[in-house]
């Protein structure tokens, strides 16, 4: 008679993991886990979902996402009428980014970036973070 196999619990994929993943892949695939990475947090009960983005996340090889990381921090913890985990508030761009980055996009980015991402020099379109 074989054991029972046992499966780990679910658990949510926190920012600081998310950061891991960006660091070893392409620019489409962050996208994708960035959108994977808010789907998760958006399930997670209200009054814990902000452990997700408690710890520091370490850096990805890239300053633009480390950049973004912190800003979509302190844009889901201002939602949820929280304030923004302290590592958040040490990164800036000095060059503001824009991911997506035709005319149209421009414009809409700057027009309707959140403020936690537009102060930080991340112009992205608030509807881009709209994941089902």
């Amino acid at each position: 008679m074989t054991a029972p196999e046992t499966r780990p619990a679910y658990q949510a994929m926190s920012v600081s993991r998310l950061s891991k993943f960006l660091s070893d892949t392409d620019e489409p695939t962050r996208w994708r886990l960035v959108a994977e990475f808010l789907k998760e947090y958006r399930w997670e009960p209200r009054e814990t979902r902000h452990e997700l983005l408690a710890d520091e996340p370490p850096g990805t090889g890239d300053d633009r996402w480390d950049v973004l990381l912190a800003a979509l921090a302190e844009h889901l913890t201002s939602r949820d009428g929280r304030k923004a985990p302290a590592w958040a508030d040490q990164r800036h761009l000095r060059r503001f980014w824009f991911p997506y980055n035709t005319p149209a996009a421009r414009v809409d980015a700057f027009v309707h970036a959140p403020a936690a991402f537009r102060s930080r020099g991340v112009f992205l379109a608030d509807h881009e973070l709209d994941v089902a």
